[in-house]
C-alpha cells in the first residue's frame, strides 16, 4: 500500500500521507487554505466546513488518509470559480458576515444547498447550515442572505453620495475578506518556522504543587526547547484589566485557584508537541477544599482566597437615593424575590490565538484581542521591559463578547518569543479556551419594589452577589456598574442597591456583553411583571407610567435635558403588544391545556463607556497626495462594525465619500490608543473622535484650497477638486509638502466623555450617555414537557442616530440570541461541559424572527446623535423571555437557565399556590 493518497483539491491534484492529520491541518499548514477555520477540532461548530465530493462535512473529522480519489472544495475554489460571488454579494448586502469566522463554513454549506435549490425555503436553509453555529449574528441575517440570493446583482448597493454617509446602510467596508475567506484571524499567518506552545493546566479547583526538575524534562524529550514557570517570568508574574485590582499569575507560584490555572508551558516543533503528554511534566499536585459557591467562600474560617480580602469579598458596590423606610411606607403593594444565574460561557467560534517573534530588544505580538493598548502595557510589565518595547498587532477577532479584553495566550507568546528569540506560536484548544478563559458572573440577587395603588413605583431596594470567580477580572466594574442600573429606567422616590463580587474557585469571572446589567435587569423587569399585576395594570403601561424621561433626576442624581428614548421604545411596542396579546389568547382558546402561549416585555437601559472614569479615544487621519484618505483607527473590530461606521462618520465629517477613505486597523505602532472595545463605547468615544479629527482635517482642506465652510470636496486621483459659491477649483495634492508620514494634511482628535465621579452613595453623573430599549418575546409553553418554544422577538432600541441600520440590526439580533442562551440553555459547569457539544449555545433553529424597530431620538453628545448598541441588544431579552414564560404558565422561574425541569417545577409551584 503507498505511503501516501492523491485527490482534488480546488481542481488541482494533491499528495498527503496516508495518516490520521486531520484535513483542516492539511489544507492550513499544508496548502495554506486558511479560509477554512477551526472552532473546535470535534466536529461541533463547523467552522471547518468544506465540501467533499460535493457534500458538506467538517474536515476537522476527516483523517486525508482516506481521501484518495476524492474531491475537496474550500471557500478559497468556490471563490475564484466565482460560483458564490452572488452569494457573497447577499451575505454583505444583508450584513451576514459579522466577525467572519464562521462565514467560510456558512457560505460553504449555503452553496452546498444553491446548487440543488436556487430558491430554498427557510426550511430547507435551516437544515443545511443546522450544522454551522454563529455567536454574532443571531442567524437571522444569514437566513435572509441565502434565501435572497439574486445571480444578476454581484456588486451590491450603490455608495452612499459625499456627506451622506450616515444613516445608510453600507455594507461592512473590510466585508469583502470575511465573505472570500482572505480574513486573517489569530490562528492564521504565523511566522515561519514557528515553535509551538503549550500549556500545563491545573486539573483540580483548588491544589498546592510543587513542580520538579524542568531541565531534565526538556532534555529528555527531543524537538522540546524549553519549559517555563514562575520562576522564569522576568518581570511582574501578576496581570489584570485594573491595575490596582491586579491579582491573576502569568503562572501560579505554589497554589492553584482554579481548574485550568497556568502552571507551566512547553515550548518545542511541531512533530514534538504534537505527540507530547502535558501530564509527563513534572508536577507533585496536592488537592485542596475548594470554595466553588459564594456560600463556600463566605463561611467561617473558609480559607481567603487572596491575602487581605477579608471573608473573600473582592470589593462591594453602592448607589442609594432618597429614604427607603418612609418610601415603602407609603407603598401600598409590594414584591419581592430572589433570583440566581450562572457561569455563562462566551462561545465565540475562534478560540484564543497568536504568534509572537522578538525583533531586536523589542517583542512583536500578532494576536485575537479587543484591547492592544491594554494589551501592550501588561506585557511591558510582565517582561520587565520599558514603555514602547513591546508591539500589538491584532488579527482579526472570531468573537469575543468581553472576555478577549483580558489577557489569555498574551503572556505566554510574548515571553517564549524573548527569551528564545525565535518566532512562537499558541492556539487554544477549545477544552483549554472554555476552562481558563472569563466567563459572565453568576449572581444571586435579592430585590424588593414598592409601588402605590395607581401603580406609581416609590420605593426599590436591591441587593447583588456575583461570584467574581478566582481572580479579580472585570469583577469591580462589575460591581461598581450594576448599582447604577439595578432599577432599570424608571423613576423612585427612594432606591438603594447594593452589590459584593465574592471569590470563589471558580473560573475568573470578567466581561460579558453587559457587565452584570443583563442578570440584575433579570430581577427588576421580572418583579415589575408582579408589581404591575398585583396593581391591576397593564404592564406596558405599568412601565410607561413610571418610565424615566428628559429633565428628571436617575439614580445617581444625573439629569439628561434630551436624548432619553425610553417611553418611544414602548411606543414603538404598543402595536406588537396588542397582536400578542390577541394571538395568545387566540392559541391558548384552541390549543386546549397542554400548551400554552405566552408574552412578556422587559426594558432597559444601558450607560455607554466607563462608569465615572476617563475613557479617551484618539483618531488620525491623513490626505496623501494621490489623493487617498487614511484612517488611522486603533478601534478593534471584533464584528460589531467600528471599522465602517467610524469610516462613515469620518467621512462625512470631512465631506467625501466613503469610498476616498483607506483604513489603518489598530496597530500600537502605528495607531493612536482608541481605548478598549467594549462598554458599547466605540461608536459613541471613538465616533466622536473620528468626527472632531475628520472635520479638522476638512478645515484644513479648505485652507489649502482657499475655500469656505461651505465649499463642497471632491478627490479625483491626485486632485482635490473644491465647489464653492459657484467656482470650480482643481488643487494638484503632489505640489504640496508631504510630511515624514507621507500626508500633504493631517489632524487628530482625542474624545473623553464628560462624566462626573459618584460618591460614597452612588450620586454624579457615570456616563455621559445611556441607550434605552424594550424587548417583546413570545413563546409557546409544553407543559408536559416543559419545553419553551420561542415564536418571535420585537426589539426596539434607542440608538440615538442609526449610522448604519444594517449593522444596527445585525447587532441586535445577535445580542437576542445570546439573551435566549442565557435564559433557556446556557450553564457552564467546570469540569463537566467544556466543549461546543455538552455547552449548548443557541443554533440556526433556536433563534426565531427577530423584529427591529430602531428608535431615533437623537443624543446632544454622540456623533451625529448616535449611541452604541452592542450591549444594550442583549440586556431585555432573558427577562422578556421570563416574563412570557410567567405569562404562559402562571408561575416564574427564578433560576436561570430555563431549563424544561425548572419550567416544570415552576408550574408545578404555581398549582400548589
Amino acid at each position: 500500500m503507498s505511503a501516501s493518497v492523491v485527490f482534488d483539491v480546488n481542481g488541482a491534484r494533491v499528495e498527503a500521507p496516508r495518516s490520521a492529520m486531520r484535513l483542516t491541518d492539511f489544507l492550513r499548514d499544508r496548502l495554506s487554505l486558511t479560509a477554512t477555520k477551526v472552532g473546535c477540532e470535534s466536529g461541533d461548530c463547523g467552522a471547518c466546513t468544506v465540501l467533499l465530493d460535493g457534500e458538506p462535512i467538517c474536515a476537522c473529522m476527516v483523517p486525508v488518509g482516506r481521501l484518495g480519489g476524492r474531491r475537496v472544495e474550500t471557500l478559497e475554489g468556490l471563490h475564484a470559480s466565482g460560483e458564490v460571488a452572488a452569494l457573497q454579494a447577499s451575505f454583505l448586502r444583508a450584513g451576514a458576515a459579522q466577525c467572519g469566522i464562521c462565514t467560510p463554513g456558512m457560505l460553504v454549506s449555503a452553496a452546498a444547498l444553491l446548487r440543488n435549490e436556487p430558491r430554498p425555503t427557510e426550511t430547507q436553509v435551516k437544515d443545511a447550515l443546522g450544522g454551522v453555529l454563529c455567536r454574532c449574528t443571531g442567524y437571522r441575517s444569514i437566513l435572509a442572505a441565502v434565501m435572497t440570493v439574486d445571480p444578476s446583482d454581484e456588486e451590491g448597493e450603490a455608495p452612499p453620495p459625499a456627506g451622506k454617509a450616515v444613516g445608510h446602510r453600507l455594507a461592512r467596508v473590510d466585508g469583502p475578506r470575511k465573505v472570500d475567506g482572505s480574513e486573517a484571524f489569530g490562528a492564521d499567518e504565523p511566522p515561519e518556522a514557528a515553535l509551538e506552545i503549550r500549556i500545563v493546566r491545573s486539573p483540580y479547583h483548588r491544589a498546592a504543587f510543587e513542580l520538579g526538575d524542568l531541565g531534565a524534562f526538556v532534555a529528555s524529550h527531543p524537538g522540546v526547547v524549553a519549559a517555563y514557570a514562575a520562576a522564569d517570568v522576568p518581570g511582574r508574574n501578576r496581570f489584570g484589566v485594573i491595575p490596582s485590582f491586579a491579582d491573576q499569575p502569568v503562572f501560579a507560584e505554589g497554589e492553584v485557584r482554579f481548574r485550568g490555572e497556568a502552571v507551566a508551558m512547553i515550548v518545542g516543533d511541531a512533530d514534538a508537541m504534537a505527540s507530547l503528554d502535558p501530564s509527563d511534566l513534572p508536577i507533585a499536585w496536592t488537592e485542596l477544599p475548594a470554595a466553588l459557591s459564594i456560600d463556600d467562600a463566605g463561611t467561617d474560617g473558609a480559607p481567603l482566597i487572596h491575602p487581605g480580602r477579608e471573608g473573600n469579598v473582592l470589593i462591594r458596590g453602592l448607589v442609594q437615593r432618597g429614604d427607603l423606610g418612609p418610601a415603602f411606607d407609603g407603598a401600598v403593594v409590594e414584591v419581592e424575590g430572589r433570583f440566581e444565574t450562572v457561569f455563562v460561557e462566551h462561545a465565540y467560534i475562534e478560540p484564543e490565538a497568536g504568534s509572537a517573534l522578538r525583533v531586536g530588544d523589542r517583542v512583536e505580538v500578532r494576536v485575537t484581542t479587543q484591547s492592544p493598548h491594554m494589551d501592550r502595557v501588561e506585557l511591558e510589565a510582565i517582561l520587565g521591559l520599558p514603555d514602547g518595547a513591546v508591539r500589538i498587532e491584532p488579527t482579526a477577532v472570531g468573537g469575543g463578547f468581553g472576555s478577549k479584553l483580558d489577557l489569555s495566550v498574551q503572556p505566554y507568546l510574548a515571553l517564549a518569543a524573548w527569551k528564545l528569540e525565535r518566532p512562537v506560536r499558541l492556539t487554544y484548544t477549545r477544552p483549554e479556551s472554555m476552562a481558563s478563559t472569563t466567563k459572565r458572573h453568576p449572581a444571586r440577587m435579592h430585590a424588593r419594589i414598592g409601588a402605590t395603588r395607581d401603580g406609581r413605583l416609590v420605593a426599590m431596594d436591591f441587593l447583588g452577589e456575583f461570584d467574581t470567580g478566582a481572580y479579580a477580572s472585570w469583577g469591580p466594574t462589575v460591581a461598581n456598574r450594576v448599582p447604577v442600573h439595578a432599577g432599570g429606567p424608571y423613576r423612585y422616590d427612594a432606591y438603594r442597591a447594593r452589590t459584593v463580587a465574592v471569590h470563589t474557585n471558580g473560573p475568573p469571572a470578567g466581561a460579558f456583553r453587559g457587565f452584570g446589567v443583563p442578570q440584575s435587569t433579570i430581577a427588576q423587569e421580572c418583579l415589575f411583571d408582579e408589581l404591575a399585576d398585583a396593581v391591576g395594570m397593564d404592564r406596558l403601561e405599568f412601565r410607561y407610567k413610571n418610565a424615566l424621561v428628559a429633565g428628571q433626576p436617575t439614580v445617581t442624581g444625573q439629569v439628561f435635558e434630551a436624548g432619553v428614548g425610553f417611553r418611544d421604545c414602548l411606543d414603538a411596542l404598543r402595536p406588537h403588544w396588542a397582536r400578542a396579546r390577541e394571538a395568545a389568547v387566540e392559541a391558548n382558546a384552541i390549543r386546549g391545556p397542554a400548551r400554552r402561549r405566552g408574552f412578556g416585555l422587559a426594558g432597559m437601559w444601558y450607560g455607554c463607556g466607563n462608569t465615572a472614569l476617563p475613557n479617551p479615544s484618539t483618531i488620525r487621519v491623513g490626505l496623501r497626495d494621490d489623493g487617498r484618505i487614511i484612517l488611522f483607527q486603533g478601534a478593534v473590530d471584533m464584528g460589531q462594525g467600528a471599522n465602517t461606521v467610524l469610516a462613515q462618520i469620518c467621512a462625512d465629517a470631512i465631506g467625501v465619500e466613503v469610498a476616498c477613505i483607506d483604513l489603518v486597523g489598530a496597530d500600537t505602532d502605528v495607531t493612536p490608543d482608541a481605548g478598549k472595545s467594549s462598554a458599547s463605547r466605540q461608536t459613541f468615544v471613538s465616533g466622536n473622535a473620528a468626527f472632531l479629527a475628520g472635520s479638522r482635517l476638512r478645515s484644513r482642506l479648505l485652507v489649502l484650497a482657499d475655500a469656505s465652510e461651505a465649499a463642497h470636496l471632491e478627490l479625483d486621483g491626485p486632485r482635490l477638486i473644491t465647489r464653492d459659491r459657484g467656482t470650480t477649483r482643481s488643487l494638484d495634492l503632489r505640489t504640496l509638502f508631504t510630511g515624514d508620514d507621507g500626508m500633504v494634511a493631517t489632524s487628530s482628535a482625542t474624545y473623553d466623555p464628560p462624566t462626573v465621579a459618584l460618591d460614597a452613595n452612588g450620586q454624579g453623573e457615570p456616563y455621559a450617555q445611556f441607550g434605552f430599549g424594550a424587548h417583546l418575546a413570545e413563546v409557546q409553553v409544553d407543559l408536559e414537557l416543559g419545553l419553551v418554544h420561542l415564536l418571535r422577538v420585537t426589539a426596539a432600541h434607542d440608538v440615538g442616530r442609526a449610522v448604519n441600520p444594517t449593522l444596527i440590526e445585525g447587532q441586535i439580533a445577535g445580542g437576542v440570541a445570546q439573551g435566549i442562551g442565557m435564559a433557556l440553555m446556557e450553564e457552564f459547569v467546570p469540569g463537566r461541559n467544556e466543549n461546543l457539544h455538552d455547552y449548548l449555545i443557541p443554533t440556526i433553529g433556536d433563534v426565531p424572527e427577530v423584529v427591529c424597530i430602531l428608535v431615533e431620538s437623537g443624543d446632544p453628545v454622540g456623533p451625529y446623535g448616535a449611541k452604541g448598541i452592542g450591549e444594550h441588544a442583549l440586556v431585555p431579552t432573558a427577562p422578556a423571555i421570563l416574563n412570557a414564560i410567567r405569562d404562559a404558565v402562571g408561575s416564574g422561574v427564578r433560576r436561570l437557565p430555563a431549563t424544561p425541569d425548572r419550567v416544570l417545577a415552576a408550574i408545578a409551584a404555581g398549582a400548589a399556590r
